[in-house]
């Protein structure tokens, strides 16, 4: 019990408000100190539900993945290739994309990409 962590939710000019007596909260003997981020499911959020480095950590693993991809795509028939392209890169795309929902497009961007290399890499053989 001595790993109890909390994330307090809130723009950042509210968040820089609290005291650092605030941020910790005393749960019996033990005190939970305060995260800038959580994962839950596989997804990180953070205290201002911007969702930025989730999204960043998210395409990078795409771009990984399709790099991979690419250095085989040519032993590789046009259907395999598609077929791996959606298990491997859109599949994670859709998994928990409705936390994606309403977030800017200028934090979506990255997404934007990957899906656009993605089809272009399910194309190519």
């Amino acid at each position: 019990m001595d790993n109890i962590e909390i994330l307090w939710f809130g723009s950042a000019v509210n968040l820089r408000k609290l005291s650092a007596d605030e941020l910790n909260i005393r749960v019996g003997q033990s005190v939970a100190k305060p995260v800038s981020a959580v994962r839950n499911l596989g997804v990180l959020i953070d205290a201002e539900l911007s969702l930025c480095d989730y999204v960043s950590r998210l395409a990078q693993t795409c771009f990984s993945r399709l790099r991979r991809l690419r250095s085989v795509h040519h032993h590789l028939g046009q259907d395999v290739m598609e077929r791996l392209v959606c298990a491997l890169v859109l599949s994670l795309l859709d998994y928990c994309n409705i936390v994606l929902a309403g977030l800017p497009a200028s934090t979506l961007a990255p997404l934007q990409r990957v899906l656009r290399v993605a089809a272009l890499e399910s194309c190519s053989t």
